[in-house]
């Protein structure tokens, strides 16, 4: 496939390396010449200096052969314009495009007739949800959802003590309440993934990722961490877009704290939050953070522009007795460096952005792709389509697929007649349509199925993409 990627910043490098990898043709265009020089030294990449929104650049650089148009600069109408060239003088089949401000990410506005975005990507939005989830659930380093929310991933460090460590994942079964499954997708210890069975052994310190239906989630946590008492207040470090969104959305429901070193912004923010204490201050100052009771906070979230003020004032909040901290960490070399020490959460904020992206890009029926472990992994939700004649998957046993090694179907979610969710704690949770099966050997795919796929190296993804993709006898 021949992509065009405009910028490369954070998210449109994470992008050239995602798909670089995969055999595809990449041509990337950006003002800065150091950054370009940068990428084009590490990847298999072309680069080419120049306004992305010029149609001359563009054509430099190739889009009249592009299967695909990614707009991901810093400047949303460069995003917008380069969309609109692309499809009227061009004819670029898929244009996707970067989008921070809201009052963009309007339908009308991103039709064919308008600006042509075919989709829109909000990065701050998705980091903002993706960090909602890890207050939601303290105790994970990662949590993912699949198939309309019914299905979630979640990556956990498993602590000596834990119901399983020590024993043979087939036990896991044991121990959960009736009516409650769950699969361990994988393992990676000491950052090499290990492919489970029934026989591995989980040790202190894996990581390990589990799924399972979305309301059975805390009751399969138990077996593998020490649950931590729900997080009721946070402390943010920094004001700016990231910030004052997580800060928008966890007020509603958390006591909230926001950190912010220059006055103007402080102020900004504090008129429009309207149940957050804003401070100006310096978060990487220890008085600081020991007159706001850093001691007494659950979650501090380091979400400043800068890795290095992030790094330290993550470490020293977790030095002053804060429960558990979180730092957005740009560089990922950083970010595998801190995590598990005295920082609990790296985060990579284009690690988080890249998934509904790689969505649009993968072959086949994808409904949803998240990016595991900075890229390393990949876990998908594919749609299976046709029958037994056109399908590989349709029609067959799990034991009948096609081995691909480090590759594990985790969950089917099937449509049914409408049904009551039974929580982990037995209660009903409402009604749905959609039925979560942990598959074994035996259970057979059908057609429209989602099935949620675990790739323990990014390299099987193609495989995975043919594996699902239909015959020609299908119509």
């Amino acid at each position: 496939m021949k992509i065009l990627i405009l910028g490369a910043g954070q998210v449109g490098a994470s992008v050239a390396e995602a798909l670089s990898s995969e055999a595809n043709d990449i041509t990337i265009i950006d003002q800065n010449r150091d950054a370009l020089e940068a990428l084009a030294d590490r990847l298999d990449v072309r680069t080419l200096v120049g306004n992305a929104a010029y149609p001359s650049v563009l054509k430099e650089a190739g889009i009249e052969d592009c299967d695909m148009l990614v707009a991901v600069t810093q400047s949303d109408q460069t995003n917008l314009v380069a969309c609109k060239i692309a499809r009227s003088l061009f004819n670029v089949t898929t244009r996707i495009a970067r989008l921070r401000s809201p009052d963009f990410l309007d339908n009308d506005l991103l039709s064919n007739e308008n600006f042509a975005v075919d989709y829109a990507i909000c990065p701050e939005a998705d980091i903002t949800d993706y960090i909602a989830k890890l207050i939601e659930y303290p105790e994970a380093l990662q949590v993912l959802e699949f198939a309309e929310g019914r299905v979630s991933l979640v990556a956990v460090r498993a602590y000596p003590g834990g119901l399983l460590v020590g024993k043979p994942i087939r036990e896991m079964r044991r121990h959960l309440p009736a009516g409650i499954d769950a699969r361990i997708a994988a393992i990676f210890r000491e950052h090499q993934p290990i492919e489970p069975d029934g026989h591995t052994v989980i040790e202190p310190g894996d990581e390990v990722f589990v799924l399972a239906a979305s309301e059975h989630m805390r009751p399969v946590m138990r077996e593998l961490r020490r649950m931590q008492q729900p997080v009721t207040r946070v402390m943010i470090a920094g004001g700016g877009n990231i910030g004052s969104r997580v800060a928008a959305l966890l007020e509603k429901r958390y006591q909230v704290k926001v950190i912010e070193r220059d006055r103007r912004r402080a102020e900004l923010i504090a008129g429009k939050l309207s149940n957050t204490l804003v401070l100006v201050g310096e978060a990487t100052d220890e008085n600081v953070l020991i007159e706001e009771n850093i001691d007494e906070m659950d979650m501090f979230l380091a979400l400043t522009n800068d890795d290095e003020d992030n790094i330290m004032s993550a470490s020293l909040a977790k030095r002053l007795g804060c429960k558990r901290v979180l730092a957005l960490i740009n560089r990922r070399a950083y970010a595998d460096m801190v995590q598990g020490g005295p920082i609990d959460i790296g985060l990579s904020p284009a690690q988080v952005s890249i998934g509904p992206l790689l969505t649009h890009v993968r072959r086949g029926d994808v409904a949803k792709v998240h990016s595991l472990r900075r890229g390393a992994a990949e876990a998908l939700e594919l749609i299976a389509h046709g029958d037994r004649n056109s399908s590989k998957v349709v029609g067959r046993r799990i034991d009948e697929l096609p081995k691909i090694k480090g590759v594990h179907i985790g969950a089917i979610v099937r449509e049914t007649e409408p049904f009551d969710i039974i929580g982990g704690d037995g209660l009903p949770k409402g009604r749905t349509h959609l039925r979560v099966i942990i598959p074994h050997h035996d259970t057979v795919i059908e057609s429209n199925d989602h099935v949620i796929v675990f790739c323990m190296r990014k390299a099987q993804v193609k495989e995975v993409e043919k594996l699902f993709q239909v015959g020609f006898m299908f119509f």
